[in-house]
């Protein structure tokens, strides 16, 4: 009977990133039906990790896995919802807030572990981690405030490690790792076409999500890259990333549309994060786009001739919060644990997950934090990285942080 039962689903899909892969991923569960309940997108210029939380039966689940393992680029597909996971997604909440009621909102935000990321006369900014219960927990507590805007990304899911199991990891320190030296990573890619090692011998090599790659004499990062396209700054042609907020109808398809008219005029996503928004039937979209402000503006007007968005913002030149949201999972045994935590307590980052040879975290913040963590923990070994896209809303405070760093402080 479980075969037929309605459940929700977190399915990870692992790709060799191109142009529209998005928009075909999408396809797939828009052809059957299937509303797309939350989608988390961690891109590269040359793969992504997609986390999506789709409800639907076992049987029709797996067949649609199976469709998505056909498509050109996909290199593993997995059903993570019967694992032991941790899973995590972000929100970031503005509410209405009278100044009689900051001591309440403190409180509150104390209680879920949150953050305040813009105060102004009228508003607060909230910044809150967690699984799907407690976001729903925060958004009913928050409710009687006055909910004005809601961005949330979809859920992000690592494994979480048995004790006494090997590291899934397909690559390492041996220096760091002596108790490791001469060991061979194990749990080969089910489903990866083409496996070649990346070592020199012809021995094959595996890792648990990241897939192994053909080796043309030199080594492939098989982790997501700590930093990729993202253009703060303007080049001399006008050229940068471009932050739009989307409201569109919380319907099956409607991904594929929107994503369908990047994928026509060949525009690049950079980041792409999806989740329910404050209003209920919608869902709250934002990307990341590099262009230049005219290109940008006409796909902004492409976008409002779509019947099922409701509006779209580009709040680039805006003061706005943004954050993403990262789950990193290093390998490490009894001597490296240490420094590992010590480096995260810098960061303020959160261990989620520990076993006998790995340790996952959890980080939340801008891309520079996101990059920085990620480098200094890469001696260690990175067995797996979950990332969402990034969100954003904009500062009622006004307070544009990029624009004060190019002032002095006094002394």
């Amino acid at each position: 009977m479980d075969f037929f039962m309605v459940r929700r689903h977190t399915i990870s899909v692992f790709v060799g990133d191109e142009s529209g892969m998005i928009n075909r991923i999408a396809g797939v569960f828009a052809r059957r039906g299937y509303n797309i309940e939350s989608l988390a997108v961690g891109l590269n210029e040359d793969r992504a990790l997609f986390t999506i939380v789709v409800s639907g039966t076992d049987k029709v689940l797996r067949q649609v896995m199976e469709q998505l393992q056909k498509l050109v680029n996909v290199l593993k597909v997995e059903d993570l919802s019967r694992e032991p996971q941790v899973e995590r997604e972000l929100m970031l909440i503005k509410v209405h807030a009278d100044p009689k009621h900051h001591a309440e909102l403190k409180w509150l935000v104390d209680i879920f572990r949150a953050k305040i990321v813009d105060i102004s006369e009228h508003s607060v900014t909230i910044e809150v981690t967690g699984d799907p219960g407690k976001m729903a927990a925060v958004q009913r507590n928050f409710s009687k405030f006055g909910i004005k805007e809601i961005a949330r990304t979809g859920k992000i899911a690592l494994r979480r490690e048995k004790m006494g199991a090997s590291a899934p990891f397909w690559r390492y320190s041996a220096a760091s790792y002596p108790d490791l030296e001469g060991k061979t990573p194990v749990n080969a890619l089910v489903g990866a076409k083409n496996m070649n090692p990346v070592a020199k011998n012809d021995s094959p090599v595996g890792g648990d999500v990241y897939p192994i790659e053909p080796s043309e004499g030199f080594t492939v990062n098989q982790v997501l890259d700590a930093h990729w396209g993202v253009l703060d700054d303007e080049d001399v042609s006008g050229l940068r990333s471009h932050t739009l907020s989307m409201l569109v109808n919380d319907s099956p398809g409607v991904l594929n549309i929107v994503t369908g008219v990047f994928a026509r005029r060949g525009y690049n996503i950079q980041s792409l994060a999806v989740g329910h928004s404050e209003v209920e039937g919608l869902s709250r979209l934002t990307t990341v786009v590099p262009g230049t402000d005219e290109t940008i503006g006409k796909l902004v007007q492409q976008l409002y001739k779509l019947v099922e968005l409701h509006e779209v913002r580009d709040i680039t030149h805006l003061p706005f919060a943004e954050r993403e949201l990262m789950l990193i999972k290093i390998a490490v045994n009894a001597a490296a644990r240490r420094d590992v935590l010590d480096i995260a307590s810098i960061f303020r980052a959160k261990a989620v997950d520990v076993s006998d040879h790995t340790i996952t975290l959890e980080l939340t913040g801008d891309l520079d934090k996101m990059v920085a963590l990620q480098r200094l923990l890469e001696p260690y070994g990175i067995c797996e990285v979950a990332r969402t896209g990034r969100i954003a809303l904009i500062r009622e405070s006004g307070v544009d942080s990029k624009y004060l760093r190019g002032y002095s402080y006094p002394l």
